[in-house]
């Protein structure tokens, strides 16, 4: 799926209807409008939360009807002990809420799974290619 900046309500509710996981690993090169894309994600998930890249802290806790979304952004981590000193695994334990994963290339050994993938790619003229797959494995 092709989208432009302001097609964004659309791109996450496709997603929200295409993931069969609640978590999302978000992959893409800096810049292309991931944490962008996930701010509309948590609004439509019915957070009134304000979203900010957690890019210093690793994780930011919104709330939302149901439970609550941590958004992670890996991209400064050094190496995977820092992310299994934060209690990582221990977000993914309440099956109500929802773990949004910036830069998840960064933990290849603790991905976690089930999980549903999206590659966000910049394509000419501004535009961006996303593909949605979900692995249960």
């Amino acid at each position: 799926m092709e989208y432009g900046l302001n097609e964004l309500q659309q791109v996450a509710q496709h997603i929200l209807l295409k993931a069969k996981h609640q978590t999302l690993l978000f992959y893409g090169e800096m810049g292309v409008g991931k944490t962008t894309l996930i701010k509309t994600v948590v609004q439509l998930l019915g957070s009134a939360d304000r979203v900010s890249s957690p890019t210093f802290s690793l994780v930011n806790e919104y709330h939302y009807p149901k439970g609550k979304i941590y958004h992670f952004d890996l991209y400064r981590i050094n190496n995977e002990e820092e992310v299994a000193d934060i209690g990582f695994e221990d977000y993914f334990y309440n099956h109500q809420d929802w773990q949004l994963i910036e830069w998840p290339e960064m933990i290849p050994n603790l991905t976690p799974t089930p999980h549903t993938a999206i590659q966000i790619k910049m394509i000419n003229s501004g535009k961006r290619k996303i593909e949605i797959e979900n692995n249960t494995d």
